[in-house]
């Protein structure tokens, strides 16, 4: 009997790379250039994974909707700024075990790889690009598409394209958004404990399970198929 398809599901900011100095720094500059108080460094963390427009409605609640939409474009213009920077590679570093841990599970007969995240389009291919992971994930979800999270949209569209059964998917993230996304979809979520949110918040939100280090990943992923499959 053949093997069922998996899906594994990555959220990349917080959870692939460390990219909160650049999303921290873009976003002090775009609070600055329409001359508005600028959010602390946990403010921000709290909103990453979600989509721009809803993030600054979080962070600059009761502003008008063209407030809002001046504090995307400030913040997109920002980060653009800092992408031309010579050490913009920096800004989108792999956490350690990031690369061995996917790039094993690539190789997997039984295993699919897709993404869900916050990001654009745009910048969702330039980190793929930087890492050389242009053809290692099969479905890849973006803001510029969907909801934002935790809409389960982003999972939905993933099983739909695969093919693969909800009881033989997950979705691996930092953030109560990427668990709260999982579970209205109906997968399995993992949480990890080197992200945006801290452990406690991710076991609220109902993980699964959550790891300290991609090196916990096989066993936990082994953990997820074992009770799936009872």
């Amino acid at each position: 009997m053949t093997a069922p398809l998996h899906l594994v599901i990555f959220d990349v900011d917080g959870t692939l790379i460390d990219s909160q100095g650049q999303i921290i720094s873009s976003m002090e500059a775009a609070f600055e250039a329409v001359h508005l108080p600028v959010p602390s460094p946990d403010q921000v963390r709290e909103i990453i994974g979600l989509s721009l427009s809803v993030a600054m409605q979080r962070l600059a609640p009761g502003r008008p909707a063209q407030i809002h939409a001046d504090l995307v474009e400030s913040y997109k213009a920002s980060f653009t700024q800092l992408l031309q920077q010579p050490d913009a590679g920096d800004h989108v570093r792999l956490f350690p075990g990031a690369r061995d841990q996917v790039t094993a599970l690539s190789m997997q007969d039984d295993m699919l790889l897709g993404i869900a995240t916050g990001k654009s389009r745009r910048g969702l291919d330039r980190v793929l690009r930087v890492h050389g992971w242009e053809r290692l994930f099969v479905t890849q979800q973006v803001a510029d598409h969907h909801p934002s999270k935790p809409h389960p949209s982003m999972v939905e569209t993933a099983l739909n394209e695969t093919g693969v059964a909800i009881n033989c998917a997950v979705m691996i993230g930092d953030t109560t958004f990427d668990i709260q996304m999982g579970r209205a979809a109906g997968v399995a979520t993992i949480g990890v404990a080197w992200g945006y949110h801290d452990v406690a918040a991710l076991h609220d939100a109902g993980a699964d399970m959550v790891i300290d280090s991609f090196d916990a990943l096989p066993d936990a992923l082994g953990g997820v198929w074992d009770r799936l499959d009872e």
